[in-house]
């Protein structure tokens, strides 16, 4: 049953987790990495928990019931889970504790970790090099190492900012690469100062940022699988250089990016590009195992779309499968609504 109670007895190895935005009714490329998820987890037996992380730290975008919906469906799929639903908007007194540790560091220069920034999109958008299409738009480090005179200065004037976690001003700096392991991609690594930049951990409307309450979130949940898109990948790096500084040694993480689900005209399916979403597939009369079918066959698991239960793909499950065809996967939005059988 969705929901059940952790394990409390017995070896517990792996710990992954679901964490799907309520935004909306979950699209076909949510369950494909929902589907992973659960199978990374399950594929281990007794020694594996799955938890549901309900990502809602973004509250003007939360539609609302979107978590019911998103919990009524996971159970529809025979996706489970164990424990408690977590809750980011819950847990902001975690997020403060988290922000407050890392206000009291300083990067090996001297200069702080965490700083105060006075760019407007605009700004930033204007003094930036174009971003390679994953959300990450390089900070050009207007506000590091402003005087603290100045910084004083317009904190006393009540000038909007965001919070930024620094990182390593030179290239060159051995703490700047971050490297990890990816069982789809490969070894991969990224030089933070050049590659990532300073990203925001507390925006200008005082909400905390993804990239810091991820991490946060994470480590307090033991999540030691990590199952999401490629287009996360960079994610991880600063990810890692935050969980670095809130954790010595923090735990190994096992870190699965999928090959992403793209329409016909090559943009990621998304709500925002109105890809297929549960409650339009359960309108044209589509079954559970019908969707669990096609992303079976997206992962690569099943030679065609055909209905399958999530317990049927454990069977000789490998990320192996997705290892060897790690192409991102294309799908004709209109066709696939168009047919009821598959």
């Amino acid at each position: 049953m969705a929901g059940g109670l952790t394990r409390k007895e017995g070896r517990i190895d792996t710990v992954g987790r679901m964490a799907p935005s309520p935004t909306g009714r979950m699209h076909l490329g949510n369950v494909y990495a929902c589907l992973a998820a659960w199978l990374g987890v399950r594929s281990q037996g007794p020694s594996g928990i799955l938890r549901l992380r309900i990502e809602d730290i973004d509250g003007p975008r939360v539609v609302p019931d979107a978590d019911r919906w998103i919990m009524d469906d996971l159970d529809w799929l025979g996706l489970d889970w164990d424990g408690p639903v977590v809750y980011q908007s819950e847990r902001g007194q975690d997020y403060e504790r988290a922000l407050q540790r890392l206000e009291r560091q300083h990067l090996p220069d001297g200069q702080p970790l965490v700083y105060p920034c006075f760019c407007s999109r605009a700004d930033i958008r204007a003094a930036s090099a174009p971003n390679e299409g994953d959300g990450f738009t390089i900070y050009p480090g207007t506000c590091h190492g402003l005087p603290g005179s100045v910084v004083r200065e317009r904190l006393s004037q009540g000038r909007r900012h965001s919070l930024r976690i620094a990182v390593p001003s030179r290239p060159e700096d051995a703490e700047a690469i971050r490297r990890f392991d990816d069982r789809v991609f490969g070894t991969q690594s990224f030089n933070l100062p050049e590659e990532v930049g300073d990203v925001v951990i507390r925006r200008s409307d005082g909400l905390f940022s993804y990239q810091l309450a991820v991490s946060v979130d994470d480590l307090a949940m033991g999540v030691n699988q990590v199952v999401r898109g490629r287009d996360l990948l960079r994610s991880t790096a600063i990810q890692s250089w935050i969980r670095a500084h809130l954790q010595p040694d923090p735990p190994d993480v096992e870190y699965v990016h999928l090959p992403l689900i793209d329409g016909m005209d090559g943009r990621r399916m998304s709500k925002r590009f109105g890809s297929p979403d549960m409650g339009s597939l359960k309108e044209h009369g589509w079954q559970a195992r019908q969707v669990i079918g096609v992303c079976g066959w997206l992962l690569g698991l099943l030679d065609r779309p055909r209905p399958a239960h999530p317990q049927e793909l454990l069977h000789g499950f490998t990320w192996n499968i997705l290892a060897s065809k790690r192409q991102d996967r294309r799908l004709d939005p209109e066709e696939f609504l168009s047919r009821s059988e598959v």
